[in-house]
């Protein structure tokens, strides 16, 4: 059975002498793994299609559950990723994210989509890179079924919290005062909520239209990364590596 898809390739392992297993994002048949026979020779029409965060349109052939790629057209290189190790480190940290968070077998194209303009963006230097990284990881847990509760303080239901902090265990929000001792947090200013309820109900075009710095900045990318880290319970190796060369 043959089948065309477009797919971002989250990650590529190299197979025996010249082939490639990857592990794409496809927007009909979800999170698959295909093989890219001979995709490393040079002579190879799929070598460009195959290659880790990028974009193409390939032609899938399955047999017994399994994929293979038969061809493939690169619809979307992300070239800026491949001309500075940080904007590149950024991008396998979003593909290692978005490889954990999505299923076997289950179209979602708002996840594909989220990584597709977030790739662009930090390729193309649309904004700060920890801004774009803040965005992507809470719209990414929102799409995964954790989006936090933001609209008031979960305590005294105050519409705007004083000295707000976010509840990364909970996933709700809160007065420093109202905090109870033990409770793990990130400390937030009201640009910095402002701009986590942005990325929450932004439409995804408009994602990264807004605009921060500073502190403000700071903590906004601090308490996303941070509350990603708690929800999915586990670290990500791309993430150290990003730290260490931006």
């Amino acid at each position: 059975m043959y089948k065309n898809v477009k797919a971002l390739v989250l990650r590529e392992v190299r197979y025996k002498e010249a082939d490639r297993i990857l592990t794409l994002l496809t927007d009909t048949e979800g999170k698959i793994t295909a093989r890219a026979r001979g995709a490393l020779r040079k002579s190879s029409r799929t070598a460009a299609a195959t290659q880790q965060l990028t974009y193409a349109e390939l032609t899938l052939f399955g047999n017994r559950g399994r994929w293979s790629v038969n061809e493939g057209t690169v619809l979307e290189p992300f070239e800026g990723l491949r001309t500075d190790v940080g904007r590149l480190a950024l991008g396998c940290y979003f593909a290692e994210c978005l490889e954990a968070l999505s299923v076997e077998d289950q179209p979602d194209p708002a996840l594909l989509q989220l990584g597709l303009n977030s790739l662009f963006a930090v390729s193309r230097e649309l904004a700060a890179p920890e801004l774009v990284k803040g965005a992507f990881e809470l719209r990414l847990m929102a799409l995964s079924g954790y989006e936090p509760a933001l609209s008031a303080c979960a305590v005294c239901g105050r519409s705007e919290p004083e000295d707000p902090i976010l509840l990364t265990g909970e996933g709700t929000v809160c007065c420093r005062a109202c905090r109870e001792s033990g409770r793990r947090g990130a400390a937030l200013c009201p640009a910095s909520l402002a701009a986590l309820r942005y990325v929450i109900s932004a439409p995804a075009r408009q994602l990264f239209s807004f605009r921060l710095e500073g502190e403000a900045l700071e903590r906004f990318s601090v308490a996303a990364e941070r509350y990603l880290l708690e929800r999915t319970e586990r670290g990500f190796s791309t993430l150290d590596y990003w730290k260490k060369v931006r």
